[in-house]
């Protein structure tokens, strides 16, 4: 938890520019989000594209090296890209650590057959077409579960109102976690709070949110968000490191996701792209020392929640409509 007796963060450049007469305007309390984690955390940070157990390894050592704190490891390919004992080692290495472990459930509309994906407005995106991927993403969903992981990706929303049902009949343990992908992130609050009341425990926002949209949407919603700071080429490659203090004061609580721009694309991972995986794996880890880094400088990294937290605490549902009304 933040220390209220703590002298109040550093702004970047704050007294030199003061010298000059270009001092910032003052922050407004009014500005900052009243919610935090359950444990009294605001943020928690999250290493994405993790995309097997290989990268995993390179990660944990990376991140021992560099004293990068890890809160969640997520991976993009999907959980049918993985075997059963990969899956299995990656819930192990991660559960000695303590760290939430994020798969992604699937088939989704960007690989399938369906045509509209590939045409200038993008069609429905990455969203299950038909009852068929629909039935695949839960079965993913089961699999993962059945091997322990514990936290899965979506990237539709009937796929996380169905999940979410099946989490409240017991189909998928309640203690389950289900987290928004960023390329169907919200983008204003009113969609930000219907994301939270379908069954998500956080939401990906696109990287090119103002400070202004933040306060929004933490005004109607208190479900985390995952925000990467550096956000990769398909999602804009936009670079906010200067900007992590004030949105954790505006957007907690908040996942810190530490992504890495100019670099190829890896989903889905295979052989094929071994290195490039390897090498970018590493390197978001250190891109994350940087973050905490500059955190540190400025005075801003109090408030991170323990290592090991993993669950929002109480959140706002849709009730689930009886089958035989």
């Amino acid at each position: 938890m933040t220390d209220a007796s703590a002298p109040a963060p550093r702004r970047p450049g704050e007294q030199a520019l003061a010298t000059l007469g270009l001092a910032a305007p003052a922050l407004s309390p009014a500005d900052a989000s009243p919610h935090a984690f359950p444990d009294g955390g605001l943020w928690r940070t999250e290493i994405p594209s993790v995309e097997g157990p290989e990268c995993l390894a390179e990660v944990f050592k990376e991140s021992d090296r560099l004293d990068v704190p890890i809160h969640r490891i997520s991976q993009g390919s999907g959980v049918w890209m993985l075997t059963d004992a990969e899956i299995t080692e990656m819930v192990d290495a991660c559960a000695s650590r303590n760290i939430e472990l994020c798969l992604f459930t699937g088939p989704r509309g960007t690989w399938d057959i369906g045509g509209s994906t590939r045409t200038d407005s993008g069609g429905a995106g990455l969203r299950a077409r038909g009852h068929d991927a629909l039935a695949g993403s839960v079965e993913d969903a089961l699999r993962a579960s059945s091997l322990g992981v514990k936290c899965l990706l979506v990237a539709d929303e009937g796929v996380l109102w169905t999940l979410h049902g099946l989490r409240e009949r017991g189909v998928l343990p309640e203690d389950t976690t289900f987290k928004v992908s960023a390329l169907i992130g919200p983008v204003n609050p009113a969609s930000y709070a219907v994301f939270e009341r379908l069954g998500a425990d956080s939401v990906n926002i696109p990287s090119d949110l103002t400070l202004a949209h933040f306060t929004e949407i933490r005004r109607v919603s208190r479900a985390p968000m995952d925000l990467y700071i550096e956000a990769p080429d398909d999602l804009g490659g936009y670079v906010r490191m200067y900007e992590a203090a004030e949105l954790i004061r505006r957007g907690a609580p908040l996942y810190l996701k530490f992504g890495l721009s100019k670099s190829p694309g890896i989903y889905p991972f295979g052989a094929q792209l071994r290195e490039t995986a390897l090498s970018t794996a590493r390197e978001r880890v250190r891109r994350g020392r940087l973050v905490l880094d500059l955190l540190g400088r400025h005075g801003a990294d109090g408030g991170m929640s323990p290592l090991g937290s993993r669950l929002p605490g109480p959140l706002n549902r849709f009730p689930l409509t009886d089958d035989k009304d």
